[in-house]
């Protein structure tokens, strides 16, 4: 139908319910979300570790962390720059040696040592002083770090026990 042909009441009334219908129905179809809508990636799975204690002796479920970076040089001197740039350094001294946060070279690590758990240790933070940095840096800026921290050479003397039992 041509402009000129709904211009009369026949017209419009014949042309109106479908043109409507066709209005509404586009109105119905997948939308762009909404920059306030738009999340991020998914936080990684709850991890399952041997040294955790579960009550009953059945441990819950979880999901599997890896290190996608783990043993690449060029990721663990990228690290390096980010720690400083993050102020890790502010807390944990030049080189992670320790400063008011603990040496996180010396492979004594309060909540486990291997890399999901040094992962969930900076991606949601731990008591005591540790904030999260899982919403800052993301799943790969953690894993950036955690190659970083985790290339550090153990230092010399080692001036107390480890948390772990040997």
């Amino acid at each position: 139908m041509s402009a000129d042909n709904l211009s009369s009441p026949l017209a419009r009334a014949v042309a109106g319910p479908p043109l409507l219908l066709a209005l509404l129905l586009g109105g119905c179809g997948p939308h762009a979300a909404s920059p306030s809508a738009a999340k991020g990636p998914a936080p990684p799975p709850a991890v399952s570790y041997e040294s955790h204690v579960a009550a009953g002796g059945l441990t819950p479920p979880g999901g599997e962390l890896r290190n996608p970076h783990a043993g690449d040089k060029a990721v663990a001197a990228s690290g390096a720059l980010l720690f400083t740039a993050m102020n890790c350094d502010g807390c944990h001294g030049a080189g992670a040696a320790g400063a008011v946060g603990p040496n996180l070279g010396d492979g004594r690590w309060r909540y486990g040592g291997a890399d999901p758990e040094v992962f969930s240790s900076i991606f949601y933070g731990r008591p005591k002083g540790m904030p999260g940095f899982g919403g800052a840096l993301g799943a790969d800026g953690v894993w950036t770090l955690v190659t970083y921290i985790r290339s550090l050479a153990p230092p010399d003397n080692l001036p107390t026990e480890s948390f772990e039992k040997q």
